[in-house]
C-alpha cells in the first residue's frame, strides 16, 4: 500500500471548522430513519458481491455475543449508489463508498439527516478501500453501537415508567419503559417484566455481600445467579427454578457502570428440571460506600424468535444504571 499519497482522515463529530458548526447547527435536517441496528451500505454491486463486501459483511455482521442462537451485531441493507438519493440518505447509520483519487475513512455526523452516523470510505480503486475499511471498523462499529444505544434511549424517554422501586428498595435508578411492571418484590430482590409476543423480558435487580465476588468472580457471580434464581424465580413446574446454563460459556468483561467498577456477564439461563432457555446480561457494580455488589440483569423468554433486539433493549436499560445515594 505504499502507493497510497494519502493517511487516514477521521472525523469524529465531529470535526468541523466553528464556521461550518454554525451552519449545521442552523440548517434543516430531516430526522432519521431505519431499524435499530441496520446499517445502510452503498456502493456498486459489483463491489458488493466481490471481496470489498465481503469485508464490509464480516466485519459488521460479527455475533452478538450471548445469544444462544448466532444473530449478526448488525443488519446490512444495500443500496446501489444511483438510489442513494432523497429520502435512501435519511438512514440512521450509512457507509459510502466511492471512487476518488483521495484514500481516506471519514466519519460524519447528520449531513442528511438527525442523528445520522456517516461513514465515507473512498480511493481509487476496491482494494483501496477494502484496506481503508478494515482499519477502521473497529472504530465504525464502536460510533455506531453508541449511535444506537441512544437512539434507543431516547424512544424509551417517550414513555417512561414512574414507579420508584428501585430507588426505593436499593437506592439505584434505571430508565425503562412503562410496559415494564413490577411482579415481585422482596427484601432484597426486585423482578420487572414486560409481556411481549409469546413470551418477556424480564429486569431483576439485587445485592450481595462485598466479599462475595472476589478475584474468583467468574464462578461466584454464576453461583449467586443460580442461588439467586431458585430462592426468588420459579419455573412452571414443582421443583423447577431459574438457573445458568454452563453447557454454553458465559462472555465476562470488566467494564464500569455510573463510574464504578463492574463485571458484566453475557450467557444463556435455562430452568432447572424444565425446558425453557434463554439469554442474559448481567452487571455486577461494585459498591464501596455501603461495602456491598449491587446486581442489575436482564433476560428474555421468546421462544422461536430472533432475540438481539429484545437483549439490545434490555442491555440499554441496564446501562442507564445510576446510584442515587
Amino acid at each position: 500500500m505504499k502507493r497510497l499519497r494519502c493517511a487516514i482522515l477521521i472525523v469524529m463529530g465531529f470535526l468541523f471548522s466553528c464556521q461550518d458548526k454554525v451552519d449545521r447547527k442552523n440548517a434543516y435536517v430531516p430526522e432519521s430513519s431505519g431499524n435499530l441496528n441496520h446499517v445502510n451500505i452503498v456502493m456498486p454491486e459489483k463491489d458488493w458481491n466481490s471481496s470489498l463486501g465481503e469485508s464490509v459483511r464480516n466485519e459488521l455482521q460479527q455475533i452478538y455475543q450471548g445469544l444462544p442462537i448466532d444473530e449478526p451485531q448488525y443488519s446490512l441493507n444495500y443500496l446501489n449508489p444511483k438510489t442513494f438519493t432523497g429520502f435512501a440518505r435519511q438512514g440512521r447509520n450509512v457507509v459510502w463508498f466511492q471512487k476518488d483519487t483521495l484514500a481516506q475513512f471519514q466519519l460524519a455526523q447528520n449531513q442528511f439527516a438527525r442523528p445520522q452516523i456517516l461513514a465515507r470510505v473512498t480511493g481509487e480503486d476496491a482494494e483501496i478501500q477494502q484496506f481503508y475499511f478494515k482499519e477502521n471498523a473497529s472504530l465504525l462499529r464502536r460510533t455506531i453501537a453508541e449511535n444506537e444505544h441512544k437512539e434507543k434511549m431516547r424512544r424509551i424517554n417517550k414513555s417512561l415508567t414512574t414507579e420508584k422501586i428501585l430507588t426505593d428498595r436499593f437506592g439505584i435508578k434505571m430508565d425503562y419503559p412503562s410496559a415494564y411492571e413490577t411482579v415481585k418484590d422482596t427484601n432484597n430482590f426486585v423482578w420487572i417484566q414486560k409481556p411481549i409476543r409469546k413470551g418477556h423480558l424480564n429486569i431483576i435487580s439485587y445485592t450481595v455481600d462485598y466479599n462475595a465476588i472476589s478475584t474468583k468472580f467468574n464462578k461466584q457471580i454464576l453461583d449467586i445467579r443460580d442461588s439467586i434464581g431458585k430462592l426468588y424465580i420459579p419455573g412452571r413446574l414443582k421443583g423447577s427454578y431459574f438457573i445458568t446454563e454452563r453447557a454454553f460459556r458465559p462472555y465476562f468483561f470488566q467494564t464500569e457502570l455510573d463510574g464504578k467498577p463492574t463485571y458484566l456477564t453475557k450467557g444463556t439461563w435455562e430452568v432447572a428440571n424444565d425446558f425453557m432457555a434463554g439469554p442474559f446480561v448481567n452487571y455486577a457494580i461494585k459498591d464501596s460506600i455501603y461495602n456491598r455488589w449491587i446486581v442489575v440483569e436482564g433476560f428474555a423468554f421468546a421462544p422461536s424468535a430472533n432475540k438481539r433486539e429484545y437483549m439490545f433493549e434490555l442491555n440499554t436499560i441496564l446501562r442507564s444504571f445510576k446510584q442515587m445515594n
